[in-house]
């Protein structure tokens, strides 16, 4: 049987659409593999946490504010009127100390009490010199700072020092007159205790003046 021409036509037709779908899919196929091989790709940070690796990123920073309470704003007002005055009185207390010191590796080799005492009227002049100016402008709050300070420096309360070179009496003299100013020759120096703070202000002076520990 003889097969017509328009029959052919459709068949050209239909192959020709196949070969176009097929071409157009294979085209697509490629490009979309090419597409997603480059553009899916996003290089991140990542960290390795117990073997898997994890993408990591840095947030932006959160500022966070809030109100002093009135306690920590009373702490803080404490805290700086402390390290205020270590600033003031510690170099006094470490000049003191090393005068102390001197005058105490000298009594060592002298015997007789008369000696003694003219020695440690001659160097007394001298702690006067160079202290007596710059202790009377001192408050009072300044004075107890730096009888703690002259403790943690020699190992002894200014009673000890006084009662040592001046006698029991003057000792306790001084103690009175320090009684009626709320404060004690007595006072001991606990640097880990109540004196931790200070301790960390004085450490922090030390270094900013040159002294080593």
């Amino acid at each position: 049987m003889a097969v017509r021409p328009s029959i052919y036509k459709q068949l050209w037709a239909i192959l020709f659409v196949a070969c176009f779908v097929i071409k157009s899919t294979q085209s697509l196929a490629q490009k979309t593999t090419s597409r997603f091989s480059v553009n899916d790709t996003i290089v991140v940070a990542a960290v390795v946490y117990e073997g898997d690796t994890i993408p990591a990123a840095s947030l932006e920073n959160v500022d966070v504010y809030a109100q002093y309470t009135q306690a920590q704003v009373n702490a803080m007002v404490a805290w700086t009127r402390l390290r205020n005055a270590i600033y003031v009185t510690y170099p006094y207390a470490k000049r003191a100390s090393i005068v102390l010191n001197d005058i105490n590796a000298h009594l060592a080799g002298i015997t007789d009490e008369s000696a003694r005492k003219a020695y440690i009227k001659s160097r007394e002049k001298e702690l006067r010199t160079q202290f007596t100016e710059p202790l009377t402008n001192m408050s009072v709050y300044q004075g107890k700072v730096l009888m703690k300070l002259i403790n943690r420096e020699t190992g002894n309360n200014c009673y000890e020092i006084i009662k040592e070179y001046k006698g029991g009496f003057t000792a306790r003299l001084y103690q009175t007159v320090a009684f009626f100013f709320d404060t004690s020759l007595k006072q001991p120096y606990d640097s880990t205790g109540e004196d931790a703070a200070m301790e960390k202000i004085v450490r922090e002076v030390a270094r900013m003046y040159g002294y080593r520990s």
